[in-house]
């Protein structure tokens, strides 16, 4: 957790400060980058990218939000552009879930792993995006409010439909079966 004093000594333009509060930053926003974009280049242009948007608006924080959501709204936002810019499905690497020891825990299986995380990855972005925020970052839903520029009750419906959409797809798995290639 980053302090105040740190914070407000890198907005003073204190190098060493700014370069401990991007060094703090960076692995949530890569890894957000990461779950978001499911491609380590691109993860990691994006992250360079919200580093510098962070650097840039550091002086103009107002500490409204929580430093660390500020900067997965600014993350949340560089790779939805991306989206945007790709206008295609990202399909998730095979080790997407085998990296994450939270996620392992939830699913067991290969197969349910793979069929999970391509389920994840043809939910809408918005959609995609609260379920890597709750459950991978485990923010809490003001926290992904405040990352995704939403209201709370509209990050509750995403989540919600995310949620619904996901247990329907993988509903085989309750009756011993198939995977979620149609729909």
């Amino acid at each position: 957790m980053l302090d105040s004093d740190l914070i407000r000594r890198a907005q003073q333009g204190d190098r060493q400060a700014v370069v401990q509060v991007l060094k703090q930053l960076e692995v949530a926003m890569y890894r957000t980058a990461y779950y978001l974009l499911n491609n380590e280049q691109d993860a990691l242009d994006a992250t360079q990218e919200a580093l510098l948007k962070v650097y840039k608006h550091l002086p103009t924080y107002k500490g409204d939000a929580m430093i660390h959501t500020w900067a997965q709204r600014i993350v949340t936002n560089v790779c939805m552009d991306m989206f945007r810019k790709r206008k295609k499905v990202v399909l998730m690497r095979e080790d997407f879930w085998r990296e994450d020891v939270k996620a392992v825990r939830e699913v067991e299986g290969g197969a349910m792993m793979t069929d999970l995380k391509q389920a994840i990855s043809r939910l809408p972005e918005t959609q995609q995006t609260a379920v890597v925020l709750r459950y991978i970052q485990e923010y809490n839903y003001q926290e992904i409010a405040e990352a995704m520029g939403m209201p709370i009750n509209t990050v509750k419906s995403h989540l919600f439909r995310a949620r619904k959409q996901l247990k329907q797809w993988l509903a085989a798995y309750k009756e011993g079966g198939a995977t979620t290639h149609g729909s």
